[in-house]
């Protein structure tokens, strides 16, 4: 016999300073006393897209006009699992208040983590924190290096991933000298593939895990801030999700340039898979800029790509 889900519409509703509102539980209500990304029952003859605007409208007193998918999450509860399918909330009319009674707060992504939520709701604190786009940076002379982070930054990246096995201790020494305070500048984080030798004595944002490193592990490794994953099937990305990695990227979904016969995944079994899991998930391999609305359509969190984010 299958699980029964409580579905759930949760809205992340951010203002036009990227703010994301929160509401406080009552106290009577199932994990009462807790904050929450506001949302409610999705009703049998509803969409997931009527239900929030529905609920937004009677919690909050406001009217959505624009939102897109950002993660669906399955959680078991001892005494209940719920579905939550999460949307962000662009652009919508009226003044946010408790119609409800219930406390109300508008706090940056980086707050959230002084506040208490339930449980499921880790995944969509991770997610909201996130941008939409994550640009890998590959080894190359060190000019080139800095000269590509510098294009990326320029382009509004704010999630990059460095790798640089093949530099020298020297050349990385430097490279993240350089690349640390640019990055600050533009509050962009920078994570390390973990192939970089001595990972652990380089003080950046995060680590972004090969999947071979990933399967030798049993528990999220500690010191960063971000802990990333490169995955290509489900046993990969159940492993991120059990060792508590705040995303992952699933590889390979479309052909690319230099891998052009290589077997792909194609955006159906991309969707599938991501279904199944309740982290973060970022499309790779061919992605293009315009690909971004199909990804995330898909329930993935955005793209990951090279040279993409290069033009």
């Amino acid at each position: 016999m299958k699980d029964k889900y409580l579905h759930v519409a949760v809205g992340v509703i951010k203002d036009n300073n990227n703010n994301i509102l929160i509401s406080l539980r009552h106290d009577s209500a199932h994990q009462g006393g807790l904050w929450e990304f506001p949302g409610g029952k999705v009703e049998t003859d509803e969409s997931v897209e009527q239900a929030l605007k529905r609920e937004l409208k009677e919690e909050l007193g406001i009217s959505v006009h624009e939102l897109f998918p950002l993660i669906q999450i399955k959680h078991h509860y001892p005494d209940l699992n719920v579905l939550l399918d999460v949307l962000t909330v662009t652009r919508f009319s009226g003044l946010a208040k408790g119609c409800e009674g219930q406390e109300i707060k508008w706090v940056t992504s980086e707050q959230l983590a002084s506040y208490s939520f339930p449980k499921a709701n880790a995944p969509i604190i991770a997610a909201s924190k996130l941008p939409a786009e994550y640009a890998i940076l590959n080894a190359a002379e060190l000019p080139v290096l800095l000269k590509n982070l510098q294009t990326m930054l320029d382009n509004g990246i704010k999630l990059i991933q460095a790798r640089i096995m093949p530099l020298s201790a020297i050349d990385i020494s430097s490279f993240i000298e350089a690349a640390m305070p640019l990055c600050q500048k533009r509050n962009a984080y920078l994570l390390l593939n973990s192939a970089v030798k001595n990972i652990r004595q380089i003080k950046v944002d995060g680590i972004h895990l090969t999947s071979r490193d990933l399967l030798m592990l049993k528990q999220r490794p500690a010191g960063f801030s971000w802990v990333a994953a490169s995955c290509h099937n489900m046993k990969e990305l159940k492993h991120a999700e059990n060792i508590g990695a705040d995303f992952a990227v699933l590889a390979p979904v479309l052909p690319t340039r230099t891998h052009p016969g290589a077997a792909t995944l194609g955006w159906d079994a991309f969707k599938s898979l991501i279904k199944e899991v309740n982290i973060p998930v970022f499309a790779l391999g061919g992605m293009q800029k315009e690909y971004k609305q199909i990804a995330q359509s898909s329930g993935a969190q955005g793209i990951a790509g090279i040279t993409c984010f290069l033009a």
